[in-house]
């Protein structure tokens, strides 16, 4: 970034009132627009500041990590049961429970685990004595105030909880700057509009986050849905663990394969009917 986009950059963030009405932020959008066909700043500063306007209006449940697609580490699980897990999903973090996913007792930071899995004392580590106090946030919160939260704890990592007090999911700081940068975009990506792409006769592409009543409706079929909302949600309560591209499960006369995935949630799945 220029030193006039940066300059540019932080006047704005100086003068602007994020949580002010819409009208003053549609004013906001507009100044930056004009600006940038001025060319006072790039399209990339254009584009990082229309997201840091959108995040005050986007909710957590919006952008978090769902129950069903979150990659936990149980209490009483083996230390080579969280060494595999870890290297599995290359996560940095993990919640870890008790009881079930509602029973998050805090966090592990995977790098807190390297000492003991290359020493002769593997077996004495608990890992209860190295867990981080975990936050907890409501799904209505909007991603500005979390992004803050964020900054105030030192986390990058906070669970998600329903009105209830249930987990509903979890949100990571890159998932909220995401919404700030964008996203990168890879050979799967398509239209926003376009939850579901009909291949070839009985061969779809499916969004992970496509709910699973829609699918019933789409399909004209009764998938069960107490367990998950989505159909990523299906495939990874049926393999308990977060899938590799490529894997598939054959359920209720479908066979669904991942065919996108990052070490966070699957993105695309592949739907086909089977007889």
């Amino acid at each position: 970034m220029s030193k006039s986009n940066k300059n540019i950059l932080r006047l704005f963030l100086n003068k602007l009132g994020i949580g002010k009405a819409h009208n003053e932020k549609e004013k906001a959008e507009d100044l930056l627009r004009s600006l940038e066909q001025d060319n006072l700043v790039s399209n990339d500063v254009l584009t990082m500041m229309l997201g840091v306007l959108e995040v005050v209006d986007i909710n957590v449940r919006d952008i978090m990590i769902p129950r069903s697609q979150m990659v936990v580490l149980d209490r009483d699980d083996t230390i080579d049961e969280y060494i595999k897990i870890i290297s599995e999903s290359g996560h940095s973090r993990f919640p870890v429970i008790g009881e079930d996913k509602d029973e998050v007792l805090g966090i592990f930071l995977a790098k807190d685990l390297i000492k003991y899995a290359i020493s002769t004392e593997k077996e004495t580590f608990d890992i209860s004595d190295n867990l981080r106090q975990a936050i907890f946030i409501p799904e209505g919160m909007k991603l500005d105030k979390l992004l803050a939260q964020f900054r105030e704890s030192r986390s990058h990592l906070a669970i998600v909880v329903d009105e209830f007090g249930g987990v509903s999911g979890l949100a990571t700081i890159e998932d909220v700057l995401e919404q700030i940068v964008g996203d990168i975009d890879d050979e799967y990506d398509i239209e926003e509009t376009d939850v579901i792409i009909e291949l070839s006769e009985n061969l779809y592409k499916i969004k992970a986050q496509y709910r699973i009543d829609e699918f019933n409706e789409f399909f004209k079929v009764d998938l069960d849905d107490a367990d998950y909302d989505t159909l990523g949600g299906l495939v990874v309560h049926h393999l308990e663990r977060l899938p590799k591209r490529g894997e598939s499960i054959d359920f209720e006369g479908f066979s669904f394969k991942v065919i996108s995935v990052d070490r966070r949630r699957i993105h695309f799945i592949e739907v086909s009917k089977v007889s």
